[in-house]
């Protein structure tokens, strides 16, 4: 299979050179790693355990040994990290390296490369595979996961866990369901996110809104007032985002793909054409772009954040992650308020997906090196480096005891919009942890084209989801056959 695989990538990385694109990911989900840098910067993006010890007994004292690393110990060990973080959130990342590098006692050294967005860091990543690994552990997107564990490359982050006794209980269940397939978490989680609503409270306030909407078609009903009463230029700045799609569908409590949303086996068909998600919310965006109240801003997660910093318009969608940002640029001019995610309708009952990204311990066959990326891997989701995390970068903490780090205390008091992320994750379920697609970049690639030319061609909403289907199905039999 790991054959294949690497034929399949070549494939896939020579057309993304020709085609020039680059998928963003909340998702990813969340957008785009270099976006996600760029999330405190300008752009959109949202997102130590203690099993029986703190990180700094087992991460920096050297007492802890994992079982792997009994052949081999991870004591002056040099290891090379891939990530995509870059703005503050890169300088936030350089100083948790460098924090560990100084203050391990083991001697190991950590070595962090910036590889680009996170396309970028998966295609070089596949091109590094068809010849040398490149790396020891490496950040990839959501989307990324069902590739990652078909290729055979990797260390499943439950063998590093379970070698060393380290309880997975200390993760957020809800941020774990996603990389967790069967009973194996695949990856560490590590900056992770999810979607909300930002909207302008004044602006609510002088409409006599007194409620952020709580689905599409309650985003119709006020828009008028808006705009008449609140004085917006636009109701709500929608981007055109595969993320966003995917989010409607959770929030319809339906799946994307088959065969368990891709969880139960591998997905060999989107879903979302038969159950009438995909045509559902499709409807319910067309018509508010027909209506006047959604207009085409562009696509990729961050398109709509302009219009609602400056003032345009009343509402957007975008990570959470992305509220650092918005309050620096906002910067007083009008208070902002955050909301869940919207239905597309008042009477779906789902959840939200994460976005963002994982880390994954790449299989280079050498003892020393995997003990010593398990020991930076510790560090990096110990309560005080995540609540660390969370405060400079507004991904969510993805370790439960970070809550009460006093960091992350005094960073919710500060910006109380933080809390509507954390109720929303914890008000989700894992059922609703979201799809596992091979071919996620391409899919969503599709899904926002489709969205385009319903907008501005005048398809259908049953012919834009018929069209996805075609194409994303197209794109899994191809893998699919690359890879039995």
């Amino acid at each position: 299979m790991k054959k294949r695989l690497i034929g399949y990538a070549a494939v896939l990385l020579a057309i993304s050179m020709l085609a020039g694109c680059g998928a963003p990911a909340a998702g990813t989900g969340d957008t785009a790693g270099s976006q996600s840098g760029a999330a405190q910067s300008g752009a959109s993006q949202a997102e130590g355990s203690q099993a029986g010890t703190s990180q700094a007994d087992s991460s920096q004292s050297g007492a802890s040994q994992t079982d792997a690393s009994q052949n081999a110990g991870p004591e002056g060990a040099s290891i090379t990290f891939w990530h995509s973080m870059g703005g503050v959130n890169g300088e936030a990342l350089e100083y948790l390296v460098n924090k560990f590098n100084s203050e391990n006692t083991m001697g190991i050294q950590v070595e962090a490369q910036y590889q680009g967005e996170y396309d970028d860091a998966i295609n070089k990543l596949k091109s590094a595979q068809i010849g040398n690994m490149g790396a020891d552990l490496v950040q990839i997107y959501d989307i990324g996961t069902r590739f990652m564990i078909d290729s055979g490359w990797v260390v499943p982050m439950q063998e590093l866990m379970d070698g060393d006794g380290w309880d997975k209980t200390q993760i957020e269940p809800n941020i774990a369901a996603y990389y967790t397939v069967g009973d194996t978490l695949y990856s560490m989680p590590f900056n992770s996110s999810t979607s909300l609503l930002y909207y302008n409270k004044d602006m609510f306030d002088k409409a006599g809104i007194t409620q952020a909407p709580q689905s599409l078609g309650e985003i119709g009903r006020i828009a008028g007032d808006l705009v008449n009463k609140g004085g917006a230029g636009e109701p709500i700045s929608l981007s055109i985002y595969g993320w966003f799609f995917e989010q409607f569908a959770c929030k319809q409590g339906q799946n994307y793909v088959n065969n368990g949303n891709g969880r139960e086996v591998a997905a060999t068909a989107v879903e979302f054409d038969q159950n009438g998600a995909g045509a559902k919310t499709l409807a319910a965006w067309k018509e508010l772009y027909d209506k006047g109240y959604a207009p085409n801003v562009g696509r990729e997660g961050d398109a709509g954040l302009a219009d609602f910093s400056s003032g345009k318009s009343a509402m957007t969608l975008g990570s959470t992650a992305s509220l650092k940002q918005i309050l620096e640029d906002v910067n007083g001019k009008f208070e902002v308020g955050t909301a869940y995610f919207p239905m597309v309708s008042d009477s779906d009952k789902g959840g939200v997906p994460i976005g963002g990204a994982s880390l994954w311990a790449l299989n280079n066959e050498d003892e020393a090196k995997k003990a010593a990326t398990w020991e930076f891997v510790k560090f990096l989701v110990s309560p005080e480096s995540q609540a660390y995390w969370n405060a400079q970068t507004g991904y969510f903490p993805v370790t439960v005891k970070a809550h009460e780090e006093p960091v992350f205390k005094e960073n919710l008091e500060k910006y109380p919009q933080f809390g509507t992320a954390i109720d929303q994750l914890h008000d989700s379920t894992p059922q609703s942890a979201g799809a596992l697609l091979s071919v996620f970049p391409e899919a969503r690639q599709v899904v926002e084209t489709e969205i385009e030319n319903m907008l501005n061609s005048g398809t259908s909403p049953e012919e834009a989801a018929s069209k996805m289907a075609q194409q994303i199905n197209k794109a899994i039999e191809e893998y699919n056959l690359l890879n039995e």
